[in-house]
């Protein structure tokens, strides 16, 4: 349980603080509601373009922001998904006031030094970043078709964050004025001082630099489109596709909708994760890693989303194995845990690496996963910053018959098959595979 205080300007900013005495260290977390969720067709990759210009300069620091914060000793870094964007400094304590200045410059007078010319170089560098982690990436392409197929395509989790590549192409300095009078304001915003602080002061500095910014209109309700509408849940069919890749393996993803973040079952899907092919003593690394030796690697996970979220697990052919055995297997070891349950052992075996990662991300302060960061979440995904213990709740209170319920949930129609084969190689995909769409 972590000790915090939690106060709300008049503007509408919720203000987290959390002191911690043991390191003179402090560390700032400034989280917006907004992600790729929050984007429209046609108008995709905004979310993840604003995490770039938000470190080009402000009205009255109209220079890149990592000079003056490194010179002062922090480390410092953002990030984007399709729920949420933040930004986050871990500094010396006698610097926390430079973070905070800077944290409200942006969010308050960005707008005034986003140029043309800032716009269109931040562009190319999202369309190099787009090319080096999907197109040009093994497997990079993978999720993409994925979300493709998971989620109709006016459904806000339809594409992946970075966009899609005409679309980035065809925003305009307009289209970002407009992103970021909408989403980028304090009563969409979170933030979270944490460290080596002393609660009033903090307060002091974030009210001299945060309170002077007007509150923002309501966000716009994230809003499905007709199709998502008509089509709710998952098709009553299984789907099986193919990508060629520029690969010396071919590689099987099986993936599901499954259920939103903090829902029911969600806390079961994640453990059943953890069961299948969590570690070296996990069910499919274990048959299909040590034992029979098909794959070089399988991994699951259970994708957790603020409106939706998907089960997958994917797994690597060994030299000389095929995606059929690789899917055979898996689905036998699915059928035998949905039959049997898991026993005592592993399933203690697995809440127990489930404590242990929320033990790990109570190590640290700051950056991405610490405790910081941590409050953030739980402050703009449930409302609370305290919710961790709730959370915890969530896994404790899974027994064998829920992880049963979760396995017969990858028993439903509506599965996802995704083949990535080496080039040329389209005879080594799952039978009855057609060809993906990815853009």
């Amino acid at each position: 349980m972590l000790d915090f205080l939690k106060y709300t300007l008049d503007n509408g900013l919720d203000v987290i603080v959390h002191e911690d005495h043991r390191c003179p260290i402090a560390a700032v977390n400034l989280w917006y509601h907004v992600g790729s969720k929050n984007e429209r067709p046609g108008r995709t990759g905004l979310a993840h373009l604003f995490e770039h210009l938000m470190f080009e300069g402000s009205a009255h620091h109209d220079s890149g922001y990592f000079a003056p914060l490194q010179k002062a000793g922090a480390s410092l870094n953002g990030s984007t998904n399709c729920d949420r964007t933040n930004y986050w400094e871990v500094v010396p304590t006698n610097a926390l006031e430079l973070a905070l200045w800077l944290e409200s410059d942006r969010l308050g007078y960005l707008l005034p030094a986003l140029t043309s010319a800032k716009f269109e170089n931040q562009r190319k560098v999202v369309l190099n970043e787009r090319r080096q982690s999907y197109e040009n990436r093994p497997y990079g392409l993978a999720l993409m078709a994925l979300m493709s197929a998971l989620f109709p395509s006016d459904h806000p989790y339809h594409w992946t964050t970075i966009g899609h590549a005409e679309d980035i192409r065809a925003a305009t300095l307009e289209d970002a004025h407009a992103f970021f009078q909408t989403y980028y304001h304090p009563g969409n915003a979170s933030l979270t001082v944490a460290g080596d602080v002393d609660t009033e002061p903090v307060l002091e500095l974030v009210r001299r630099h945060f309170e002077e910014i007007p509150a923002g209109s309501p966000v716009p309700a994230v809003v499905t489109g007709a199709e998502s509408q008509r089509n709710p849940t998952p098709a009553a069919v299984d789907t099986r596709l193919l990508l060629e890749d520029r690969v010396e393996l071919p590689r099987l993803y099986l993936a599901w909708r499954s259920p939103r973040l903090f829902s029911d079952g969600d806390a079961d899907m994640d453990l059943l994760a953890e069961l299948l092919a969590g570690g070296k003593t996990s069910r499919l690394y274990r048959t299909l890693v040590y034992e029979r030796r098909l794959a070089t690697d399988v991994s699951a996970a259970q994708g957790s989303r603020e409106i939706d979220g998907w089960f997958c697990l994917i797994a690597t052919a060994a030299p000389g194995s095929e995606l059929m055995e690789l899917e055979q297997v898996i689905v036998e070891e699915l059928a035998a845990l949905a039959d049997t349950g898991p026993s005592e052992a592993e399933l203690q075996r697995g809440l127990t690496q489930v404590e242990v990662q929320f033990v790990y991300r109570l190590q640290t302060v700051g950056g991405f996963n610490g405790r910081s960061d941590q409050l953030n979440a739980y402050n703009v995904y449930a409302g609370d910053p305290g919710f961790m213990a709730r959370d915890r709740a969530r896994y404790r209170s899974t027994t064998a018959e829920r992880v049963r319920g979760a396995v017969r949930r990858l028993h439903e129609p509506g599965r996802i098959a995704l083949s990535v084969v080496p080039d040329g190689a389209v005879e080594r995909a799952l039978p009855g595979s057609r060809p993906a769409v990815v853009s």
